[in-house]
């Protein structure tokens, strides 16, 4: 056991020690923390920054004249007459642009005619100002109702649903299954990187030692299998320090902008959403209203632990605590998958024929994403949730929807019980591989060595 700890205490110092480790945990949390705040930078500058068109209208039907509001988007101004005649306006920069609405008794059609390319919501904006026009001139000409009275009728005519999810206990809680869905694929896919990432991490270290035969001299003093564990369980504690270290310089770095500029994050929800969907090119008339978590003074009073509380059918703690687990599990099982591969080939070219099949679950549960995300308490989800080649993923990308808590202990206990497999299986492997060199492996030889 202390020759075990000695490897494990050897694979993390050199790790962490290497200029890579520390150059990416200080890289990484600047780039996560960007991703975060720079959207939110260019919204608001986007909004901010946006010029007003000047419209010319020239209505051929004479109905829209003064009819059009101005907005902070554009001003219009009417005139009569050839529209050739004012196209030259364009380049002398009088107008940004014309709306041309040609004369028409059936339908409506126009022409919008700019010198500059205008902003991508404009011309949709331009359109549904005409629609709304022309639905309640539909409204008041034929079924003799005045637009503000449809409106009134519309609000008191809508439908709202709100889900509310029942647990065992009986308690209802308020859900979001948007909000679930984009969490179980943000998981999905994080602990999905980590885990190939970490365990590649394992492969490309047995080569290493193999190919330099520093390995020989190690195993002098100690066992193939203790070898093996200590590279796992080191490389193992190398990936969790670099995950601490990323969320916590992560969530210093965005307190730190907030506390900057506390302006940052706040103003305008309608308009935030507006300029987010601006980057995105969907339109206003796509936007659904913001949902909020309580009233505005609850959202200051309460933390961001309760705020994510309010989003998930399970606790924040026990996402968490699921998170590490399936992390750590799913790691080592494919770690100890990986280690057999690296010491059954000579180089990292010829441990492809090898790695593909291993990692094909993972990249199989990745692929199926939308349809477990979609459906989360299907067959799929669940069948994908209880392999553990797969159930680190897929679990993580359930738990926000609500998994029943004797599926989420049968997938921890098989992830469990299959680990404990795959270290007896890669130690077989390992202990007659790491020393073979020269030689080319097939699957039969991994079977021959299996069973020695």
């Amino acid at each position: 056991m202390n020759k075990v700890k000695l490897i494990i205490a050897r694979e993390y110092l050199t790790r962490v020690k290497k200029k890579s480790f520390i150059i990416m945990t200080i890289l990484a949390p600047l780039l996560f923390a960007g991703l975060m705040v720079a959207p939110v930078i260019i919204a608001k500058k986007t909004m901010e920054s946006q010029k007003q068109m000047s419209v010319l209208v020239i209505d051929e039907n004479d109905f829209f004249i003064n009819k059009l509001e101005d907005n902070a988007q554009s001003v219009f101004t009417y005139r009569s007459g050839d529209v050739n005649e004012f196209k030259k306006e364009l380049t002398t920069g009088k107008y940004d642009a014309i709306l041309h609405i040609v004369k028409g008794n059936t339908s409506l059609r126009a022409n919008l005619f700019y010198e500059k390319d205008p902003p991508t919501r404009f011309a949709a904006g331009l359109e549904r100002q005409l629609d709304k026009q022309l639905f309640d001139k539909l409204l008041m000409d034929t079924f003799n109702i005045q637009p503000k009275q449809f409106e009134m009728y519309k609000q008191a005519t809508q439908a709202t649903i709100t889900s509310i999810r029942i647990d065992e206990s009986g308690n209802e809680k308020a859900s979001n299954a948007d909000v679930s869905k984009i969490v179980g694929m943000v998981f999905g896919l994080i602990i999905y990187f980590l885990i190939f990432f970490s365990a590649q991490q394992v492969l490309r270290g047995v080569l290493e030692e193999k190919t330099n035969r520093i390995i020989e001299v190690l195993i002098s003093s100690v066992k193939p299998v203790q070898l093996m564990l200590g590279k796992i369980i080191g490389v193992a504690m190398v990936g969790i320090t670099q995950l601490v270290l990323w969320i916590v310089l992560t969530l210093i770095l965005i307190v730190g902008v907030q506390f900057i500029a506390p302006d940052l994050f706040t103003g305008n929800p309608e308009m935030m959403q507006i300029a987010m969907q601006t980057q995105m090119n969907v339109g206003v008339e796509n936007l659904q209203p913001l949902q909020t978590i309580g009233t505005e003074q609850s959202l200051a009073q309460n933390s961001v632990f309760e705020q994510i509380q309010n989003y998930f059918n399970i606790s924040f703690t026990a996402l968490i605590l699921c998170f590490l687990f399936y992390f750590i599990l799913g790691y080592l099982i494919y770690a100890s998958l990986f280690a057999a591969v690296g010491a059954a080939v000579d180089s990292e070219t010829d441990s492809q024929q090898f790695v593909l099949p291993v990692t094909i679950p993972l990249l199989f549960a990745i692929i199926m994403f939308v349809p477990i995300t979609e459906d989360p308490n299907g067959a799929l989800a669940l069948w994908l949730s209880m392999i553990p080649l797969t159930s680190p993923v897929v679990m993580l990308m359930r738990l926000p929807a609500g998994v029943p808590l004797y599926e989420l202990l049968a997938s921890m206990a098989l992830c469990i019980v299959f680990f404990f497999f795959c270290v007896w299986l890669a130690a077989r492997i390992y202990r007659i591989g790491i020393l073979m060199y020269g030689k080319k492996t097939t699957w039969k030889d991994l079977a021959k060595w299996i069973r020695y």
